[in-house]
C-alpha cells in the first residue's frame, strides 16, 4: 500500500499489514491459533507466535486491501460467529490504522481444537 503527499511518500509492506491482522485475529475470542494456508497431511497446524504472518495472505489492488486469514479455531464455539467476529475486526484494526479500505476479509477455518479438561 502507497500514499503520496505533498511530504512524501508512505508505504506499508504487505508483510506489516499481515503482523496487524494477526495480531487481530489471535486478540478475538474463540481463535486458538494461525494456520498456514496449506495443510500438512490434512492436519492444520498451529503456527508459533513469530510465525502467525504466515496465516494471512494480504492483496492489494490499488488502495483497497485484500485480506485471506487461515485460522484455528476452539471447538465448542460457534464457528460463524467467531468468523463474523474476526472479519469485523480485522477490517476496523486495519482501516483505522491504514487509512485505507479493506474491501474484503476472508476467514479460512483450518482447524479446530480441542482443549484438555482437567
Amino acid at each position: 500500500m502507497e500514499e503520496e503527499s505533498p511530504k512524501g511518500r508512505i508505504e506499508v509492506s504487505p508483510a506489516a499489514i499481515a503482523t496487524l491482522a494477526s495480531r487481530t485475529v489471535m486478540e478475538c475470542y474463540g481463535v486458538v491459533g494461525m494456520s498456514a494456508k496449506t495443510l500438512t497431511a490434512g492436519l492444520a497446524e498451529i503456527l508459533q507466535q513469530e510465525s502467525h504472518h504466515r496465516g494471512v495472505e494480504v492483496r492489494l489492488a490499488g488502495d483497497q486491501i485484500v485480506i485471506d486469514l487461515y485460522v484455528v479455531i476452539e471447538y465448542g464455539t460457534r464457528i460463524s460467529e467467531v468468523a463474523h467476529n474476526i472479519m469485523r475486526n480485522v477490517k476496523f484494526a486495519l482501516e483505522r490504522s491504514l487509512g485505507a479500505p479493506v474491501v474484503q476479509v476472508n476467514v479460512n477455518v483450518q482447524g479446530l481444537r480441542v482443549s484438555n479438561v482437567d
